[in-house]
């Protein structure tokens, strides 16, 4: 059986690159590892056709953490009798989102509808709670999962053979662009993502799989690099926190000073809106200056 992975992209906000999805057939039935925003669902039907398959006869969705812009479609498979793969942490916000999604409209308001669109209940009999090191059969491969916290408490990445879905722990990277780290709130915590970092690393894959965006074939330069930066912007943040300067007066100022950094890797201002889209800035000054108050209040 063809066992190869095809990336979805989901047209995100009409952009492409912003956010992917990736398909692979098995005996078992379709696989699908993250299924991005109910926004984005058309552009993933017409992607799933696009490789020769039915949307329907996906049985498998394997999530890795329950953020929008990754899990917010999954309810539509489970209707159609999906199972949906996720982290323990994760699972209840699945069965019941209410919660969930009340909190994120705290954030987004009136621009929930336009981001995400809509999120259902899932029966729990659908959903299949996936901790560290749980190995899932599918006759001709197996997926491992790795739990990998940092950017949410409730992240796993998916090991297939020397092959590697990382969701947002081993960052954004659009094209040859650099690698950044997604940093919303409230989960960011520098030293377990850096662990999570070393646990990828001990796998020693080939390919990691990036949700935003695609395939990558130098791991542990992307990992190194990704550590860095982390550094780099959390360092930065900081300064910020130390004045005690209002998130709203400090996101003009990170952005500018991201998007520098980015313009001298080459980053052409296209791809830079791309990089927006897939990792808002405002959401990593929200994120790390919670990260720096929770480390002042010494809970992290």
């Amino acid at each position: 059986m063809d066992n190869t992975i095809h990336i979805i992209d989901l047209y995100f906000l009409q952009e492409k690159h912003a956010i992917g999805a990736f398909l692979i057939n098995s005996p078992k039935g379709l696989v699908l590892i993250e299924t991005g925003p109910e926004t984005t669902f058309d552009y993933l039907c017409k992607g799933i056709a696009n490789v020769g398959y039915n949307w329907r006869d996906v049985k498998h969705v394997f999530l890795t953490h329950i953020h929008f812009d990754h899990a917010g479609a999954a309810w539509k498979f489970a209707a159609e009798g999906a199972l949906v793969y996720v982290h323990p942490t994760g699972l209840p916000h699945l069965e019941n989102p209410e919660r969930l999604w009340n909190s994120a409209a705290q954030i987004y308001g009136e621009d929930m509808d336009r981001l995400w669109g809509n999120m259902q209940p899932i029966d729990r009999k659908q959903l299949v709670s996936t901790d560290d090191s749980d190995r899932f059969n599918f006759g001709d491969f197996e997926i491992e999962a790795i739990y990998t916290p940092g950017h949410a408490i409730h992240h796993n990445a998916y090991r297939m053979g020397d092959i590697v879905f990382t969701g947002d722990v081993a960052g954004v990277k659009i094209g040859d662009g650099p690698v950044v780290p997604p940093c919303p709130p409230p989960d960011i915590n520098i030293e377990l993502w850096k662990k999570s970092l070393d646990k990828l690393r001990a796998v020693n894959p080939r390919i990691l799989y990036l949700t935003h965006f695609a395939k990558h074939e130098d791991p542990f330069l992307l990992f190194n690099d990704l550590e860095l930066m982390l550094d780099n912007w959390s360092r930065y943040i900081k300064v910020f926190y130390d004045k005690e300067i209002p998130v709203e007066q400090i996101i003009p100022e990170f952005k500018e000073y991201t998007y520098s950094q980015l313009r001298e890797k080459g980053v052409t201002e296209e791809e830079i809106q791309v990089y927006e889209y897939a990792n808002p800035s405002w959401m990593s000054v929200s994120g790390l200056m919670r990260y720096w108050k929770l480390k002042d209040q010494k809970r992290l």
